[in-house]
């Protein structure tokens, strides 16, 4: 049974720190496919589109997204690594660590990411847009960052920002923009 988790926001520690990497041997073990679950969980509760372990306190590299986009099924991501980004656009976006505000950000507009899936199998995600933006917002939690330090216009999200904006803020886990 998958449970809600409590999202972690802005100012807790675990969000600075550079997510560990998770030893393949350890992705069989029920407590971290436990894990997995209550991260969707938790995410979709939030709700949101994307949602980092260090966002729900634990320091291991690994995220979940739902664009709720056909061509973009729910994915786990372990231990991301990005092969190739394309065209800087700026967005707006938000986080589920940092509830209730948007900023402007420059992202790109498409990106191929591996890794490996919940069974520990080598994947390659690639896609565009607000699923581009959730992988790279993703990945930022993961290597301690927040969308706050490279954002512009930090702001009280607006309804319409919430909805539109990406990790958006009311969507996301994580904000995105236009979503991510």
């Amino acid at each position: 049974m998958a449970y809600v988790r409590e999202i972690i926001t802005d100012g807790h520690p675990t969000l600075r720190k550079v997510a560990r990497k998770v030893d393949v041997r350890e992705i069989d073990e029920p407590l971290f496919q436990q894990l997995i679950d209550d991260m969707f969980e938790t995410m979709y509760a939030a709700p949101g589109v994307g949602l980092a372990a260090p966002q729900v306190n634990v320091s291991k590299r690994v995220f979940v997204i739902d664009v709720h986009e056909d061509e973009h099924p729910p994915e786990v991501v372990i231990n991301p690594k990005i092969e190739s980004c394309e065209e800087e656009v700026e967005l707006t976006e938000g986080c589920l660590s940092v509830p209730g505000m948007v900023g402007d950000i420059v992202r790109f507009n498409r990106i191929a990411v591996s890794g490996l899936d919940r069974y520990g199998k080598k994947i390659r995600l690639e896609g565009a847009g607000l699923f581009a933006q959730c992988l790279q917002h993703e990945i930022g939690h993961l290597n301690g960052e927040l969308y706050l330090d490279s954002a512009r216009d930090v702001r009280v999200a607006k309804p319409h920002e919430e909805d539109d904006a990406g990790e958006p803020a009311a969507h996301d886990d994580d904000a995105v923009a236009a979503e991510a």
